[in-house]
């Protein structure tokens, strides 16, 4: 098993308030819901750096690609520090990696990738990044 990374790793960090119904019979985060996390902070990200609109956007992110590693249960009621970064910027693709923290941890409890495939909102076919997009991404490289 690898060994886990630390907060310094990751560019930007989002508090997630974990919900009652994350936790499964065994008193822990679901590995589902991590998956949640990560499509969340990625998403909230480029919302509030303005450069995706769930709504208009002409261009989004399928997900080709996915994996987490479990290092140390997280449970309801945690608030979750999930942190981002971004490891490979391509011409249409992006592989993002979060960061799942307990409060006051360094040491992530989780760590999970995904690989987005930027495509035409009404083809559906790759569709290269635009500039201003890019350039958000940079800023978490």
């Amino acid at each position: 098993m690898s060994t886990p990374g630390t907060r310094g790793d990751y560019r930007v960090f989002f508090p997630i308030a974990t919900r009652w119904q994350d936790n499964d019979v065994y008193g822990h985060l679901n590995n589902v819901v991590y998956y949640e996390l990560l499509d969340t902070v990625a998403n909230r990200y480029l919302i509030e750096q303005g450069v995706l609109d769930p709504e208009t956007s002409d261009q989004i992110g399928l997900v080709v690609e996915s994996g987490c590693k479990y290092f140390a249960s997280l449970a309801y009621p945690e608030i979750i520090d999930v942190g981002l970064r971004v490891a490979h910027i391509g011409n249409s693709s992006v592989r993002y990696e979060v960061g799942a923290f307990a409060k006051g941890s360094d040491t992530a409890a989780a760590e999970a990738f995904f690989v987005h495939v930027y495509v035409d909102a009404e083809t559906r076919r790759p569709k290269p990044l635009k500039d201003d997009f890019r350039s958000v991404l940079e800023k978490l490289r």
